[in-house]
Formats: structure tokens, C-alpha cells, sequence
């Protein structure tokens, strides 16, 4: 047809790209056939459209769209087969829904017609895939659903998505795409998207801020703990020009950002411990989670603040911390507020503070750096050798994406926007393919992610490396592998420490005996090692990272015995 008549399909992709959006990472079914005719006809006519990336496995399309969106701050749109591949891809959806990431997650819809329309039901699965409710699964984990009625909607319900997912705090929002109604005949449509400015992120208000400022000069124990923070790299400068002023604690706590390096004297470990407990001020930034309280808490006298753009974190049914003061602001808004307030206070204990702490800091690093060179003579390989050899690969550019435990304690880093890791949630699987997703929004930046085995099998490692050899995005994977679920066998020896599981020492269930994942990465065209003596991983991690710079994805299988 030399001019077809325009179809929904074709406004639906011209809104993603009117909303700035990069790429549609997709994995395809039977009801793609309106958008794949819809992208042919757009490179026909050169119009500007997000680029299709086709992604073998749901779960590695939003982890990708997930990392994309946490480099770039900017969001993107997945969309997947029906019911199907909407259920595989709902583990990555809870992670991106936990970490507020703004998404557009859309899903095609088996089509309702078994005859009469254009797309309707043709072959056997379209009775089957047909649900009552399709994005009744996945309600809980976004700000927003809807399903399409009509073709002539596709422009007004990208903006109205993206509007929700937008918004403070941010998150995903989901739309259904039936095939009937993607493949309508559309007529010229009108937008109003020009005149629909989203609403501010909150401030915090004045009287808050004199408050809280009033608060801190006065503490002589002030601790900060922080969670969420640093996902807009803003915060983190205004966090350290606060901390370094006023000599004050920082605790960033199963931190999913870079909140601040390790090697700032006020970066005082990434657990609560003794300072909570010896704390008169406790200022807790976007944390769900500041401290367990059946392990400890702060003193009964201490004073608590609750910062965040969603303070009650109110998508957690039962969350009961305490607070003298809740604020609903930005991080940085807060940050920003007191460093200019906190300039007219008088600081009695601020000048002793800062000489304790900094003296604390040393002994801690003096401590860390002892734990790494005793590891390092061993014989077998822990976190804190992995981690160590690690600081002596990693540049201050690079970009780490943790699903294990990295520490900066034993590798510091120095760039706001240099660390991203897993979601409170703990869907595993994220790392890898939110790797790929930050590669492609920053490919001049290495990235490193560091995951367990069991998060690196979690990830259906064959499609990551596929779409790492496909698209060319060369990452650096390190598997810390000691061939176990440890979270299963700690919980078990924590709650039953004199049990009968006790006497395998918890094993049972947690037991997961890894292949060569080395091989798998060789499957790809990719550079693959196994490294098991402490002495040769230092080495093995300089090659594999020669080979991430001349564009060849690699991976290092890491054995550390439990």
C-alpha cells in the first residue's frame, strides 16, 4: 500500500517518542502485529519513534529498562506478550516498584474478537491467554492500569501514564494493548500533552527545616542513616557539603545508591551498630528499613526524623518506626533547606565530633584494610578479598551495579551515580540485565555488576549474554560463587541456631552446586574465567576488565567456599 491508512499503533509509538522515550524494550507474541507494522512503516516515512530492542526473556527487558532509567533519569517503555509474558516479567516489576523507578510497562492483549474485526483471534493460545483481569497481577506493584478501549485513545493514555508515573514519588504504570484495537484505523489526533505540567516534587516547610536545624546544633550524637538517597546524584553532593560542615555521622544502610564515598571520614560503615544506639539525633533519608528493630534501635530519649517524598513508605502494609518528625520532601530539597539555614547556628559539639569521628573512620579502615590482607594470604576467596581486588579495576567512572554485597569498605568509590543496587524487594535477577540497561544509556562509562550464583542464574543469564553480544554491550560480570542460597542458610541458623537443621549447618534447601558460568559467557563469544586461590584473582579481574575495554563482554566465576 503506497499510503495505508494510520493505524493505532503508529499514534501509540509517536507519544512514547513525544515523551522523550529512548527505546521500547519488547519481547514479541502474536499480538505485536500492529506495532511491528507500525515500526515498518515508520522507517519508511523517517518518523521519530523510541528504537525496538527485542529482548529474549521478559525479566531481562525491565531489568534493562530499569538501569536505563536509573543512569539516564529517564523513563522507558517495555512492552510484552500478553498474560505470559506479563507473569515473567513481574519479579523485575516489583523491583523497579520498590526503587520508584518511573516506567511504562504495557502488555498486549490476547485479542476479545473471535470474529468480524481486523486482529481478531487466529490462532489456538488467543482463548486461553484471555484472562478476566490481566493486570489484576500486577495491580499492587504500580501507580496506575488501564487498558485501551478505543485506537483513537493511544496518544491520551501515554500521556495520562506517564503523567502518573512521573509524578512524586515516581513508579511504574501499566497499560494493556489489545490487538483489535492497536491495529484500528485512526484519524488526525489531537493532543493537549503541551499543557499538562506534572506537579512539583514536595519541599519541606519552613518551619520544618528551622526546627530540625535547631535539632542538629544542639545534638551532640547526631547520626544520619540513608537508604534511597542518591538516586538523584544531587543528593549526595549536598549530603557530603552537610556532613563534612557539621561533622555528622553517615550510615548508608542496604543503600541502593551512592550516598557518599567511603574514604569521607564521615562514612562510618553501612551498618547502624554502636552509633545508633549512642545517637540523640537520628535523621533517616527515604530508608523503609533504618535498623531491625528485633536486632537493635536507637535510645528511648533519642529524637527521630523520617525524611522522604513518601515518609510512611505507605505501599509497605506494616512498617512501625518510630518519629518525632515527618517531613514529605526531596532529599536534596531537605539537604539544600538546612545547608543554607543551618549556617546561622552556633555548633558547640561540632568541632570535638569531627575529631572523633575521624579518628573512628581510621580505625575502621585501618580494620577493613587488615580483614582484606588476611583474606588475601588464605586459601580461599571471601567477599572482603573480592572486594578489595576490586577497588584496583574499578575506575572513579565506572558504574557498579550490586546483587551481592559490595562494599565500599573494601572498595571506596567517589562519584555520585557510581553504585546502584538491588531493590529492598530482593527480586533476584536484577543485576545483569539492569547492567546492560546502564551500559546502553552510558556506554563510554565501564560497568561492573557483582552478583551472587544464585542472582547471576536468576537473571536467565543466555538472554543477558545474547542481548550483551547483540547489541554490543560489553559488561564485566563477577559471580561471587559459593555454590549455596546463603540468606536461606542464615536464616535458618538464626532462627534455629540449636535445631536440627543446626547439625548440617543449615544446608538443607540451600544447597546450590554451580556450573562452569564461565562457559556460558564462551557460548557468547565472550571472555570467561574460574578463579579459586586468592592469589590469582587480581590478575584474572585485569584481563577480564582488558577485554570489557576492547569491546568483548566478559565474566569471572569467583569460588569463594561458604
Amino acid at each position: 500500500m503506497t499510503n495505508p491508512p494510520r493505524i493505532a499503533a503508529e499514534e501509540y509509538l509517536d507519544a512514547l517518542a513525544a515523551h522523550g522515550i529512548d527505546y521500547l524494550f519488547c519481547n514479541p507474541g502474536t499480538d505485536f502485529a500492529p506495532i511491528v507494522e507500525a515500526y515498518a512503516r515508520s522507517a519508511r516515512t523517517n518518523a521519530i519513534v523510541p528504537r525496538p530492542m527485542v529482548v529474549p526473556h521478559e525479566n531481562c527487558a525491565v531489568g534493562m529498562a530499569h538501569g536505563y532509567t536509573m543512569v539516564s533519569g529517564r523513563p522507558q517503555a517495555v512492552m510484552l506478550h500478553t498474560n505470559v509474558g506479563t507473569a515473567n516479567a513481574i519479579n523485575m516489576l516489583i523491583n523497579a516498584s520498590r526503587d520508584r523507578i518511573p516506567m511504562l510497562l504495557t502488555s498486549g492483549r490476547t485479542p476479545f474478537t473471535e470474529t468480524g474485526a481486523e486482529g481478531s483471534r487466529s490462532v489456538h493460545i488467543h482463548w486461553a491467554q484471555e484472562m478476566y483481569d490481566q493486570a489484576g497481577m500486577l495491580r499492587e506493584m504500580v501507580k496506575w492500569d488501564y487498558e485501551m478501549k478505543r485506537g483513537d485513545q493511544a496518544g491520551a493514555v501515554v500521556d495520562r501514564a506517564l503523567e502518573i508515573a512521573n509524578a512524586s514519588p515516581q513508579g511504574p504504570a501499566y497499560l494493556s494493548l489489545p490487538r483489535e484495537v492497536l491495529g484500528e484505523v485512526v484519524g488526525p489526533a489531537a493532543s493537549n500533552r503541551a499543557h499538562r505540567a506534572g506537579p512539583r516534587p514536595p519541599t519541606p516547610a519552613r518551619d520544618d527545616i528551622e526546627i530540625l536545624a535547631g535539632w542538629i546544633a544542639a545534638a551532640k550524637n547526631p547520626l544520619i542513616i540513608t537508604g534511597m538517597l542518591g538516586k538523584e546524584p544531587r543528593d549526595a553532593i549536598a549530603l557530603e557539603t552537610l556532613v563534612d560542615r557539621w561533622a555528622i555521622p553517615v550510615i548508608p544502610y542496604n543503600t541502593r545508591y551512592f550516598a557518599i564515598g567511603a574514604n569521607n571520614p564521615m562514612f562510618q560503615g553501612s551498618a547502624p551498630g554502636p552509633l545508633l544506639a549512642e545517637a540523640d539525633l537520628v535523621i533517616v533519608f527515604e530508608t523503609d528499613v533504618p535498623w531491625i528493630p528485633s536486632r537493635e534501635g536507637p535510645s528511648a530519649t533519642a529524637k527521630i526524623v523520617q525524611i522522604g517524598e513518601d515518609p510512611l513508605h505507605a505501599r509497605l502494609p506494616m512498617r512501625g518506626f518510630p518519629s518525632d518528625m515527618t517531613i514529605t520532601a526531596t532529599s536534596l530539597s531537605v539537604l539544600e533547606a538546612l545547608n543554607a539555614e543551618l549556617g546561622t547556628y552556633a555548633m558547640p559539639h561540632a568541632a570535638e565530633r569531627k575529631e572523633r569521628l575521624t579518628k573512628r573512620s581510621e580505625a575502621l579502615h585501618a580494620g577493613w584494610r587488615a580483614e582484606a590482607d588476611k583474606a588475601g594470604a588464605s586459601d580461599k576467596i571471601t567477599l572482603a578479598w573480592l572486594n578489595h581486588c576490586l577497588r584496583d579495576v574499578i575506575d572513579r567512572n565506572a558504574i557498579v551495579i550490586s546483587e551481592y554485597s559490595f562494599k565500599q569498605e573494601y572498595c571506596p568509590l567517589e562519584r555520585p551515580g557510581s553504585l546502584f543496587a538491588l531493590s529492598s524487594a530482593g527480586g533476584l535477577g536484577w543485576g545483569f540485565p539492569a547492567a546492560l540497561g546502564a551500559k546502553l544509556a552510558a556506554r563510554s562509562r565501564m560497568v561492573v555488576s557483582v552478583l551472587g550464583d544464585g542472582a547471576y542464574m536468576f537473571a536467565n543469564p543466555t538472554a543477558c549474554h545474547y542481548v550483551a553480544q547483540m547489541q554490543k554491550l560489553p559488561v564485566l560480570t563477577i559471580i561471587y560463587n559459593n555454590a549455596l542460597y546463603g540468606a536461606v542458610r542464615r536464616a535458618t541458623l538464626e532462627m534455629y541456631s540449636d535445631g536440627v537443621a543446626s547439625e548440617d549447618d543449615g544446608r538443607l534447601l540451600a544447597d546450590l552446586p554451580a556450573p562452569n558460568f564461565e562457559k556460558i559467557v564462551a557460548a557468547h563469544d565472550g571472555h570467561g574465567e574460574r578463579v579459586e586461590h586468592p592469589a590469582d584473582l587480581p590478575a584474572a579481574l585485569a584481563r577480564a576488565v582488558a577485554a570489557v575495554k576492547s569491546g568483548t563482554q566478559a565474566l569471572v566465576n569467583v569460588i569463594c567456599p561458604p
